[in-house]
């Protein structure tokens, strides 16, 4: 608006009073002072903001910055807001800004992300949030990330990350550096999705366990630090034969994949063989048990000293045991090993026992039957295995069946009771229905887990002392009495 009112002055000046060269040019430099004030007023201040290129560039470096100013065009692709004190991303600080490419908030105090605040970053390629205070990362705060290929949060306090939490960008990105912070796991599943991950950084955290087969499809990755975490073993992973290419060719072909697991408390057995067979130099892995090898460098040890030991069980009932029918009854198995066996079982029927709902496998080994049936009979066998072999022992339980009561006295023969009360029959007269609706059996208070079921006494029948309840569960075909 004001360059063209200057424009129309300078000309009407012109027109009306002849003005000279020198009054035309000083106005098209009031034109051009204008344009670039109009250009330059959303670059806040003590900001360098370059507008110029085709590359619009705002720099906010050690400028005291609480919170991420309003006043920054939404044109902008490139935004540097490093050395502040920032303290939470609102929704609104990047509402709009669907050019921007790089965003750095390094070295802030960012403690806090509101959700969906990068949700308009559809653009957005490179996210620098290290040496901030996130404890955690959720589901909503990436959300709208879709073409990430860098995400930077090294040197946080992040102590948990929220399973679906990378969602957005699990086939975009490409370096991931979570290192300097206070996890103890990740999600291994969403990590062995990340197709196109070049770099993977986690070095001095808590981690003392990674799934087995997460790299697996990461065929792109040529750099993964794990280094000083709290792993014990490492599963072996045919991605990781890639880095016998880095140690045989010192020019680092670009199928190379350096690995370094230095600093973790390494324990060396057989399950680590694979790792000493690979040809490396200069890591720094070293043993922290088993005793004889403590502290011994990892790549001094021969391999014949990376041993397992086979299990071997220590504690099963030998003897049969009985217990009655309904009854609940404990299987202790338990064994030693290195590493450490796991146990199963083995059915009377000869097949690899699992949960229900009334049998219980602990880690420990213990089998819990909580109500045991006459199927329950028989032989157990308790299975003990690890990498350097397995281990059996038998298990003999007998079911005492619950006694069916004949009444003795004068041996008069009991009357039949006749057909169960619970079912009625067509034939049936007025007084036949009215005394088995006398005699019925109520059910009342269904719970999930609880029923009150309601009977008649029997007093007509002589010598009852017990009553049995028959039932099964919806999750499978073991009848239960009670």
């Amino acid at each position: 608006m004001y360059s063209t009112f200057f424009s129309l002055f300078c000309f009407s000046s012109k027109d009306s009073f002849g003005q000279g060269a020198m009054e035309k040019l000083l106005c098209l430099l009031l034109m051009g002072a204008l344009a670039y004030f109009g250009r330059a007023q959303y670059c806040p201040g003590r900001c360098i903001c370059q507008t110029n290129s085709p590359t619009l560039t705002m720099l906010c470096a050690k400028t005291g910055l609480l919170f991420v100013p309003p006043a920054i065009d939404r044109r902008t692709v490139e935004l540097r807001l490093t050395d502040n004190f920032i303290t939470i991303i609102r929704r609104k600080d990047f509402s709009n800004m669907t050019n921007l490419v790089h965003l750095t908030l390094s070295r802030n105090t960012i403690s806090q992300i509101v959700p969906l605040a990068f949700s308009d970053l559809r653009s957005l390629r490179a996210l620098h949030m290290n040496s901030n205070r996130l404890s955690a990362l959720r589901n909503e705060h990436f959300r709208g990330l879709g073409n990430l290929r860098h995400l930077i949060l090294g040197n946080n306090q992040i102590n948990s990350v929220q399973a679906g939490a990378f969602n957005e960008f699990l086939s975009t990105v490409e370096d991931l550096d979570l290192s300097y912070n206070n996890l103890e796991e990740l999600p291994w599943e969403d990590v062995g999705q990340m197709v196109n991950l070049n770099s993977l950084t986690l070095d001095h955290n808590l981690i003392d366990y990674i799934a087995e087969g997460t790299f697996t499809m990461l065929h792109k990755l040529v750099r993964l630090d794990m280094t000083s975490n709290r792993l014990h073993k490492l599963p072996p992973d045919n991605l990781f034969l890639k880095s016998q290419v880095l140690a045989s060719s010192r020019g680092s072909s670009a199928s190379s994949l350096a690995i370094s697991f230095g600093g973790n408390p390494l324990h060396c057995n057989c399950e680590l063989l694979w790792l000493r067979r690979l040809t490396r130099e200069d890591d720094l892995e070293t043993c922290a048990s088993p005793e004889p090898l403590t502290d011994k460098y990892f790549w001094s040890i021969q391999e014949e000293e990376f041993i397992c030991e086979p299990p071997l069980i220590t504690k099963h009932y030998a003897s049969k045991t009985f217990v009655m029918e309904g009854q609940s009854v404990s299987l202790k198995c338990k064994a030693v090993g290195d590493p450490e066996p796991s146990v199963h079982w083995i059915g009377p029927d000869g097949k690899l026992i699992h949960n229900t709902t009334r049998i219980l496998v602990h880690d420990n080994g213990t089998l819990d039957i909580t109500i045991t049936t006459l199927k329950d009979s028989g032989s157990f066998t308790c299975i003990a295995s690890n990498a350097a072999g397995e281990i059996t022992a038998p298990v003999e339980l007998a079911i005492v069946p619950l006694p069916l009561l004949v009444n003795n006295t004068a041996h008069i023969k009991e009357p039949d009771p006749g057909s169960s009360d619970i079912t009625t029959s067509t034939k049936s007269g007025f007084n036949d229905t009215k005394n088995l609706q006398d005699r019925r059996i109520v059910v009342d208070k269904l719970k999930s887990t609880s029923v009150v079921i309601q009977w008649p006494s029997e007093r007509h029948i002589p010598g009852i002392r017990m009553y049995q309840i028959q039932y099964n569960s919806s999750l499978d075909d073991s009848l239960v009495y009670r």
